[in-house]
């Protein structure tokens, strides 16, 4: 195992074709919505949402401590054993096996479950950040899992974690966790400039929160719409003018234009000759790019 963490072969990140496990992906999207809604429901409000996303673990994602009354719960995704572990601080715990099983199964049983721990929690069942979305108590469609796929995308999230990390280490200033968002289903990092943004006009109270400040951020997504693929993303809010035009590193990385974000994508990672110097230049690039542009006061905000 130690030879295998400290590997710098390719070998090291799977491949992750998503019409592979595009069906898988879907399911799993929904099921760690489900999740997270309830350390939603239970937990303080934190600025930017940061309340909201769930981290990975050693095992696979985790809320972390849920506050529940004058106790604490946890639930976890373990793509090792491939169960969905629910442990309190009064010693109860339950576990639920991961298996090919529509939502509106693994919602029910999931609530019974935490009914059974005394846990009391009511969630909004329509998802979100999704196309077409169906609540959850009615939702058959999606169905699959593939512990491979599932496994693999953890194997992901644990290399790019680390190296995300590593990227956060060199900011003094404001930067959120390193953390998995179940809406748009991506890990990500982001960084703040200090200052207020401008009001965005028409947005809705959660991008107000969200983008309530100037932000650099980037993150790891698994693909979907025209982005055949999992990607990498980095992208400034609001947008300097002349971002776009920003040459950045490494060549392979390139702006597009409908999501107004530098992608790279994971394969150009995977295969390039050392994967975490491939993706720390795209990191600190792009985050050079806006925050030159933006003029943030870098003195005062990065490690000397």
């Amino acid at each position: 195992m130690a030879a295998h963490a400290h590997n710098s072969n390719q070998d090291v990140w799977p491949e992750l074709p998503l019409e592979a496990w595009q069906d898988t992906y879907a399911t799993l999207h929904m099921w760690t919505q489900i999740v997270g809604k309830v350390r939603l429901a239970l937990s303080p409000r934190v600025n930017h949402w940061w309340e909201v996303p769930l981290y990975v673990s050693a095992r696979g994602l985790t809320t972390s401590a849920i506050p529940y009354g004058d106790a604490i719960f946890e639930i976890q995704f373990d793509f090792i054993e491939h169960e969905l572990v629910m442990q309190t601080s009064w010693g109860a715990s339950k576990t639920m096996e991961l298996k090919p099983r529509s939502v509106a199964e693994f919602y029910a049983e999931f609530m019974s479950a935490l009914r059974s721990l005394g846990i009391e929690v009511k969630i909004s069942t329509m998802p979100c950040e999704v196309p077409n979305p169906v609540r959850f108590e009615r939702d058959m469609q999606h169905a699959s899992y593939d512990r491979e796929y599932a496994h693999r995308l953890w194997e992901i999230l644990v290399l790019c974690d680390t190296i995300f990390k590593e990227f956060r280490a060199g900011f003094i200033g404001k930067d959120s966790p390193v953390h998995f968002f179940w809406g748009s289903f991506d890990l990500c990092v982001t960084r703040f400039s200090g200052r207020r943004a401008p009001e965005r006009a028409g947005a809705d109270s959660i991008t107000r929160e969200a983008y309530s400040h100037e932000v650099i951020s980037s993150g790891f997504w698994p693909g979907g719409g025209d982005v055949k693929g999992a990607a990498f993303y980095a992208y400034a809010a609001p947008e300097p003018p002349g971002f776009a035009e920003e040459k950045v590193k490494p060549a392979a990385a390139f702006y597009h234009h409908g999501m107004k974000e530098f992608l790279l994508m994971y394969d150009d990672v995977r295969l390039a000759a050392s994967p975490r110097e491939a993706l720390l230049s795209f990191l600190e690039s792009t985050y050079e790019a806006g925050a030159n542009l933006a003029r943030w006061e870098r003195k005062e905000l990065e490690r000397a």
